[in-house]
Formats: structure tokens, C-alpha cells, sequence
């Protein structure tokens, strides 16, 4: 054999780096290493919990963790600003990514660097629980100085007394820290004899003429034979305000659902108010609520992200609490309205008009759980292409799966229809044979038959080693011979420094798979924009 014809620059294997860029992931097989940036976007988005297949979460928390410190040495505004627009913008599933970056940031740089990220606090900080849970991580990074005192100050100074109030009596404590605690670290000044009332009670449990109706209302709750119901009703105080005793009364949730409960707090409390009788098959609340899931103004307000909305409707379509400890009877209205709210917290979709194959990654690394939730990698994956499939009329989902006795690499087109509910789209992937993935199966099959696409969608954690060509050598052998200038967009489906994504190439385009934004960024890529 002639040893010069193994090193090839046109068809590498992927145990063998094509590039100098290329870096050794944690399967074995060689990637781009994605830069500082697009980390940063993937952390936020993807979180560090629960690792990867390959890869312990404490790991893969500590080299995101490398990735915000140099942001925040070299690049600190940037840094912040992409904090608050993922927060913001509700783009990621769990807010404890945006969080840890912003006590990060808050902890490192200059001066006027650090005050940069305390100044944002309220804005990533929008309730007690993120408050408690900032104490927590910059705990983690510094001590309590005099500028993130007063950052915690005016998160307190800069509400009004019922905001506040409300504030104080939902989120009491959590991580370990109290409002209390918070307050006599910080010392605020009130600004209201109504503020100040608000602090003396969380301080002191003193209620006085200047204490905030909701305050009161709460404190009557804990009385012996309170009405409950009527005091939900007078001064709009949520569940979590209420005594364990009085969340059985089917009474106190009609009071909730008639002052109007948060959306979150509805997806979450779904099976409590089936069990309790008020979404029956006929009648009862059922339309109601079914309308304010599916409510694609009230998902956008409360910065829903479309993966909470995926595990409320698997939860509540199994008929049982993940632990067993309560089961329910789902109902259908409320099933279906789950399923359009999925759709729906992604906002409108334009389609590219396109012809898209779409290849999801179903193999054994992509059965690790997303940001620490209970839904799989793969799980996601088939859902999000479900959007993709309900937006391009012109759409092919293929899967990477095992062949022959060897479980070879192979590819087997997906059943996946927007007329399918969300779990049968999810267990199509779920109960397919996997094996080694191959990413750059799709577009040699489409070379093969001659199969004209103008966008390849590849869902995956990136951590693959198989095959005999790299994907972005496979897209450039068939550019040049379909004479189609094809694009790829990988959908990056954890927070590792890999992508299959050629950094050069502007065609290809890597994204992290679970902001809320991806569908509408893979349709404009593929348009051209």
C-alpha cells in the first residue's frame, strides 16, 4: 500500500483530524472547537447539569466555567449583555446558567466592569428564588463588598410596596438565604413608609396601617378557619402564599384560576386541578384552561420556554408524577391544548421554502438529560424537529441508527408528522436500535440518490467519531457535484467546546439546540440571511 494516499484532505476518516483547527472530542473523534462566544451562547442555553455521556457535570461545568472567566478578563460587556438577552428573552429553559455567568461576571474585571453586572441584577434577578439563588453562586467568587450591597439594596429600594410585598411572600427562602438574611446584609433605605412596613414584617413579622393589603391577607391565611378562598380572591395571593391544608380545597383553586394564575404556575399545577375535579372531560374549567395554555400572548409574557412546556405535556399526558407519588386521569382538551402551546411558545416561524433533511442524532450519548431535567438529549431533538417539519412544506427527518450485526452507521427516515402528538413523535426516536453515528450519512445518501437539498438540519451532542469523511468535507463533495450550494446548521445539543460546523465554511452555521430562537434562526440561514 502506498502510504502517502492515506493522508487526505478531501475524505478524512473522523478518528483523524481534517483540519489544524480541529480538536480531539470526548468520543475520540476530531471537531472544530466552537470560540468564547458561541460557548458562552451554548452554556447559557444548555446548562452544565448532569454532563454529557462522556463528560462528568462537574467537568463540564468547570471548563465553562474557564470560557466566562476569559469573557469576563477580555470581553466583559459582551459578556453581560448575552446574560441578559437569554434571561430576558426566555431563551433557555432554566435561568441557573445566566445566574452562576452573572456572579461570574459580577465577581471579575475592574471595577466599573464588576458595577456593569451588578447594575443588571434586577433585570436577570426578576424574583426571590434567582435573588437567593445570585447569594448562593457570588458566594462562590467574592465577598460581600460595599458595591454588591448596594446592588442588592436596590433590588429591594427599586420596587413599589406591592411588587415588593409580593415578592416577600411567595419566595420566603430558598438556597439556604432568607429575605432577612438579605436585608440585614444589604441594609436598605425605604423609600415608602409602605416599604418600610414590608421590611419590618420580613424582618420582624410585625404587621402595622402601612403593611401592604397582600401581606395582611397572607398573615389571615394562617388563622384557624380563614376563608381562604376569599382572601385568594380579595388580594390575588398565589399558592405558593397558601397553607398546605388549604391546597386540597377544590374552592380555593376556583378563587386562583378566576384571579388569573401565572402561566407557569398553571402548566405546573395541571394535575393537581385534575385531580381535584376541575378540568373534566365535560364541563367544569376545561376550556378555560385549555385556552390559556394554548395562549401564545400569555406564553410570551411569561417567558415560557417551549422544552418546559414539552416536559409539562409528557408529564401530565402519563398520568403520573415522575416519582409516583400521585396519579391523575389526563384529559384530552387539556392534552391537545399542551400540544399547541408547545408550537406556540416559539412565536411565529417563517418558512425558507426550502428542500430540508433533517438527521437527528439518536444514539446512546444523546440519551443524557438536558440542563438536569427530565428529558433527554434525543427526546428534545425529535421535538424540535417537529417544528421544522410543521414549518417547511418541503421536509425529510431521517435518523442516524445501527445496521447489520456490527451495528454499523445507518440512516432510517422518521415517521415524524405535525398531525402526531408531541409523545409520538418523541417515541419514534426513542425506541430506534443506535449505534456509531456518522453525520455525514445524510449527504452522501442524498449525493448517492441524487437527492437535490438545500439545507441539511443535523441534531446532535457532537461527540462522534465514526465514519469515513468528515461532514464538512461530505457537504463540499456534494456542493460540487449536485452543482446546489447546500448550507448545514448543527443544532448543538450540550455545552461542549465540539461542533461538526466548519468555522470557515459560511455555509454552515452552529447553534446551541435548545434557545428558544432556533427555529427561526435555522429558517433565515437557510433563506440566505
Amino acid at each position: 500500500m502506498d502510504s502517502y494516499t492515506l493522508f487526505n484532505l478531501r475524505q478524512t476518516p473522523q478518528l483523524l483530524p481534517a483540519s489544524p483547527k480541529q480538536v480531539r472530542n470526548a468520543a475520540g473523534g476530531y471537531t472544530f472547537r466552537v470560540d468564547d462566544a458561541a460557548r458562552l451562547r451554548r452554556f447559557l442555553t444548555l446548562g452544565s447539569e448532569g454532563g454529557t455521556y462522556y463528560t462528568r457535570d462537574v467537568e463540564l461545568t468547570r471548563d465553562n466555567a474557564a470560557v466566562l472567566f476569559r469573557l469576563a478578563e477580555t470581553d466583559h460587556r459582551t459578556l453581560v449583555d448575552q446574560i441578559v438577552e437569554v434571561s430576558e428573552g426566555g431563551l433557555a429553559p432554566r435561568q441557573n446558567p445566566a445566574i452562576f455567568a452573572l456572579a461570574v461576571a459580577a465577581a471579575h474585571g475592574d471595577a466599573d466592569a464588576r458595577a456593569y453586572a451588578l447594575s443588571v441584577l434586577p433585570r436577570v434577578c426578576r424574583t426571590g428564588t434567582h435573588l437567593f439563588l445570585f447569594a448562593r453562586y457570588i458566594e462562590q467568587f467574592r465577598g460581600w463588598g460595599r458595591g454588591l450591597r448596594r446592588a442588592v439594596a436596590a433590588w429591594y429600594t427599586e420596587r413599589d410596596a406591592a411588587a415588593l410585598a409580593y415578592q416577600a411572600a411567595k419566595y420566603r427562602q430558598r438556597e439556604g438565604w432568607s429575605h432577612r438574611d438579605l436585608l440585614r446584609l444589604s441594609h436598605p433605605q425605604a423609600v415608602s413608609p409602605a416599604t418600610r412596613a414590608v421590611f419590618d414584617w420580613i424582618c420582624h413579622e410585625t404587621v402595622g396601617a402601612d403593611t401592604p393589603a397582600l401581606i395582611g391577607a397572607f398573615v389571615r391565611t394562617q388563622e384557624p378557619g380563614a376563608d381562604v378562598p376569599a382572601l385568594v380572591g380579595e388580594s390575588g395571593l398565589s399558592w405558593e402564599m397558601l397553607p398546605d391544608s388549604a391546597l386540597a380545597d377544590p374552592a380555593v383553586w376556583e378563587a386562583l384560576l378566576d384571579r388569573g394564575m401565572p402561566q407557569t404556575a398553571l402548566l405546573r399545577q395541571l394535575p393537581r386541578l385534575t385531580r381535584l375535579g376541575l378540568l373534566p372531560a365535560l364541563g367544569g374549567r376545561t376550556a378555560e384552561v385549555a385556552a390559556r395554555l394554548a395562549d401564545s400572548d400569555r406564553l410570551r409574557s411569561a417567558r415560557v420556554h417551549p422544552v418546559n412546556v414539552l416536559i409539562a405535556q409528557r408529564t401530565y399526558a402519563s398520568g403520573a408524577s415522575l416519582r409516583g407519588e400521585s396519579t391523575w386521569r389526563p384529559t384530552r382538551q387539556i392534552v391537545d391544548a399542551l400540544d399547541a402551546a408547545f408550537y406556540a411558545a416559539f412565536g411565529a416561524v417563517e418558512p425558507a421554502g426550502k428542500r430540508t433533511m433533517l438527521a437527528l442524532d439518536v444514539s446512546g450519548s444523546m440519551t443524557q438529560q438536558v440542563s438536569g431535567l427530565p428529558l433527554s438529549c434525543r427526546e428534545a431533538s425529535a421535538a424540535l424537529a417537529l417544528v421544522q417539519v410543521a414549518t417547511e412544506p418541503q421536509c425529510d427527518v431521517v435518523g442516524f441508527t445501527a445496521q447489520g450485526s456490527f451495528r454499523e452507521s445507518g440512516l432510517q427516515r422518521l415517521t415524524i408528522s405535525p398531525r402526531q402528538r408531541l409523545a409520538d413523535a418523541v417515541r419514534a426516536v426513542s425506541d430506534l436500535p443506535f449505534g456509531a453515528t456518522d453525520c455525514a450519512l445524510p449527504v452522501q445518501e442524498a449525493l448517492a440518490s441524487r437527492t437535490p437539498v438545500d439545507t441539511f438540519v443535523v441534531y446532535t451532542d457532537n461527540e462522534t467519531w465514526a465514519g469515513r469523511t468528515h461532514p464538512h468535507q461530505a457537504l463540499r463533495e456534494y456542493r460540487e457535484k449536485m452543482g446546489i450550494d447546500a448550507r448545514m446548521i448543527v443544532v448543538g445539543m450540550t455545552a461542549t467546546q465540539c461542533s461538526i460546523a466548519d468555522p470557515d465554511d459560511p455555509g454552515m452555521l452552529d447553534v446551541a439546540g435548545f434557545d428558544a430562537g432556533v427555529p427561526s434562526l435555522i429558517s433565515s440561514f437557510s433563506r440566505g440571511l
